[in-house]
């Protein structure tokens, strides 16, 4: 990977001071030390060839972690992607349990919108079933984050998003035997504890952690407990073959809350509405990786790995304005409501990476085929027990939803990075898709004629882009991409007897469209883009009357959205003295995410929406930083700034009811701080100050989990971190 190095040399004392020369004699001295000061300047984006994909001419980001003030332990999402402009963070809750992001307009419901990796292996739970991705791995694992949006999709998926890649750290190759420490302490009683072990000997390697973290949270009764462990091997058995075995593991349990109204968060936004309700994902994750390297042209590499594990809650599943009490008549809470998702997903690769001549011209070729197999046993609305603690049990057997949404999919896929001459370079892809999905099982309130439901896709994605040099240091690219989202689970299941789906309903389908420019020049570095994202087809309810002249709830594509904005990363590294460096940033993307000839139900009518603002697409999202390296202390201040966005397709201003869940979410702005030392090669410590004026807001009004309302971020809150390695 390249990296710039600005050098800055100081010589001391005189070299070869009183050398004497002789004709037939060299008299050797020993030369005084020399002291080299400098500051590494990292690259920001992907190169160009990647590992097995290629990046040339796309949207790329790349977050170093090793050189990142960023809370790690509470997973701050506007500090680690902080210089990626135009993501937007969904606080779902503060106790970091994992990322809620998307960007473009996008929903950021655990960043389902993303084909999500860790080290090239898929983390979303069941891309067809329930996209999302409940893996959640510690940050102090990873080394460095990679994103590509959407144009860079034909390579890895069809999202919408594109992909997002953690790269965990890798085994020490130079002993065998290293051990590794990150300690974290901090606000609401947070202790995190991170050992890791790794080393090398002969031709094996190991990485191998544990983790676990502990939070009471900044709201009342919040509370969260989690745990995560990994072990890998691998072995090269010569230069060219090697073999990688992995299991990982992430579980943590989450007491929750629950939502407020407006008028509750003005009054006390730390307040509970909720003391019962409890989520609770453990998911496992293995895979064995084989690569082969041919010669230095083409290289091969075949993976099959599996996302297996359960999606657990137990909550009183009502709106906030129903108060959780006793019931007077028995003298107990009410039953609460059991859902249980058991993921079962396995997928496997075969990768194929090549380079040829052809006219004087060094081409590549990425290429494979994907063969996905899921899962997905979704068992909902059981009777849960009237206790207060965590507890699946039920007190009646039969769930009142009982489904299997199983799935096979085949993907085809590869793209071509033609070198017209030195400057131009042009990429093609394509990627087939084709499978069935198969949903059988029972609802009890729901007629049995109406299941099983059988869904067969079958379609083609073309992208193409390019990529011109203005000499070194400015590169102008561009591209299109066609994406899709496939129909999921919630989009085929009717709610009541009174909802029906549309026979005739379609995935979504798209593209994105990008130009842009990014290049340095002395102290600077820059990187802006202009994007296109449209998205047909949108999933939605109307409202209809069936053959008795009944009102129905009908699930159906609603119409369309248009995203267009500009995404701007600037940063500016000025030299002080020798050893001195002050950096300035600014990652901003200003966007107008409208839907288009699209179609709400309210009440019993339906509602143009056409030219509507798109829920929590904000106008404006800003991140400005400035740190100042000396030595070996590091010190950074950072502004995030979002604008107002609308948490319904209606852009209802001023929530006309109790339950919080529709109006505006307002425009924020949170300050943050923080400071890192490196004591010695052994030693570091860090300190992080979060949202340091304490500032009160929101980041969305969910309608559906973790239950509608609103959900107050994290206000002022410090930790510590020490970091040793042996």
């Amino acid at each position: 990977m390249k990296t710039n190095f600005l050098l800055f040399i100081l010589l001391t004392n005189a070299v070869y001071a009183n050398a004497h020369f002789f004709a037939d004699t060299i008299i050797a001295q020993k030369l005084d030390s020399v002291t080299v000061h400098g500051i590494i300047y990292k690259k920001y984006d992907l190169p160009e060839m990647n590992n097995l994909f290629i990046s040339t001419g796309k949207k790329t980001d790349l977050i170093h972690l090793g050189v990142l003030n960023a809370d790690f332990s509470s997973k701050i999402g506007r500090q680690v992607f902080a210089k990626v402009p135009g993501v937007f963070v969904y606080d779902m809750d503060g106790a970091g349990n994992q990322f809620n992001i998307a960007s473009r307009g996008l929903d950021p419901h655990r960043g389902w919108e993303f084909n999500n990796r860790k080290d090239g292996i898929m983390t979303n739970s069941d891309l067809y079933g329930y996209p999302a991705s409940h893996y959640s791995m510690p940050l102090e694992s990873i080394e460095q984050i990679e994103l590509i949006k959407g144009t860079g999709s034909i390579q890895y998926g069809a999202q919408f998003g594109g992909m997002i890649n953690y790269v965990s750290k890798k085994a020490d190759s130079s002993k065998p035997f290293t051990f590794e420490s990150i300690q974290t302490v901090g606000s609401y009683g947070l202790v995190s504890s991170y050992h890791a072990i790794s080393g090398t000997i002969k031709k094996f390697k190991y990485y191998a952690y544990t983790y676990f973290k502990m939070r009471n949270g900044y709201r009342e009764i919040e509370q969260t407990k989690s745990n995560a462990q990994k072990v890998s091997l691998s072995y090269q058995f010569n230069s060219k073959f090697s073999i990688e075995f992995e299991w990982s593991r992430s579980a943590y349990t989450y007491k929750i809350p629950g939502a407020l109204n407006d008028q509750m968060f003005r009054e006390n936004p730390q307040q509970a509405t909720r003391n019962r309700n409890y989520f609770n994902p453990d998911i496992h994750l293995p895979f064995v990786k084989i690569q082969w390297i041919r010669n230095a042209n083409t290289k091969l590499q075949l993976t099959s790995s599996a996302v297996l594990g359960t999606r657990n809650s137990v909550m009183f599943d009502k709106p906030m304005q129903i108060k959780d009490t006793i019931n007077h008549s028995t003298g107990q809470y009410n039953y609460r409501q059991v859902d249980i998702d058991q993921f079962n997903s396995y997928t496997t690769e075969l990768r194929l990476f090549h380079q040829f001549r052809l006219h004087n011209q060094l081409h590549s070729i990425a290429a494979g085929i994907q063969y996905i197999n899921n899962d997905l046993h979704r068992t909902q609305l059981g009777k849960g027990t009237t206790g207060e603690n965590f507890d699946l049990s039920l007190v009646d057997p039969l769930w009142g939803r009982d489904l299997h949404f199983k799935t096979v999919n085949y993907a085809l896929f590869t793209e071509q990075q033609w070198q017209l001459n030195k400057q131009l370079t042009v990429t093609t892809g394509i990627r087939l898709e084709t499978g069935k999905t198969n949903m059988f099982g029972t609802i009890q309130y729901y007629p049995s004629t109406q299941i099983p439901v059988v869904i067969a896709r079958q379609f083609p994605l073309f992208a193409a882009g390019f990529q011109y040099k203005i000499g070194k240091p400015i590169i102008v690219y561009g591209g299109i991409a066609q994406s899709y989202r496939p129909m999921i689970f919630k989009d085929l299941i009717p709610g009541s007897v009174y909802e029906t789906v549309d026979p005739a309903i379609q995935d979504a389908n798209g593209y994105n469209a990008e130009f842009g420019m990014k290049g340095n020049w002395k102290f600077f570095k820059w990187d802006i883009t202009a994007f296109v994202l449209r998205i047909n087809n949108r999933f939605g309810i109307l409202a209809i009357t069936d053959g008795m002249n009944n009102l129905m709830t009908y699930r159906t594509n609603i119409g369309n959205s248009i995203s267009k904005g500009l995404e701007l990363f600037v940063q500016a590294d000025w030299p002080i003295n020798q050893s001195t460096v002050l950096s300035v940033f600014t990652s901003t993307s200003l966007m107008d995410a409208r839907y288009k000839n699209a179609f709400v139900k309210v009440g019993g009518t339906n509602k143009s929406v056409h030219n509507n603002k798109v829920e929590s697409a904000p106008d404006l999202t800003s991140r400005n930083g400035v740190s100042i390296q000396s030595g070996k202390l590091n010190i950074s201040f950072q502004y995030s700034y979002v604008s107002a966005t609308f948490a319904d397709a209606l852009n209802t201003i001023v929530s006309p009811f109790n339950s919080g869940a529709v109006g505006i979410v307002p425009s924020y702005g949170i300050v943050d701080l923080s400071a890192s030392f490196q004591i010695n090669r052994f030693i570091s410590l860090k300190f992080n100050g979060n949202n340091i004026t304490n500032q009160s807001y929101f980041t969305k009004r969910p309608l559906f989990y973790p239950g509608p309302g609103i959900w107050p971020s994290d206000g002022r809150n410090f930790s510590s971190t020490i970091s040793f390695t042996l």
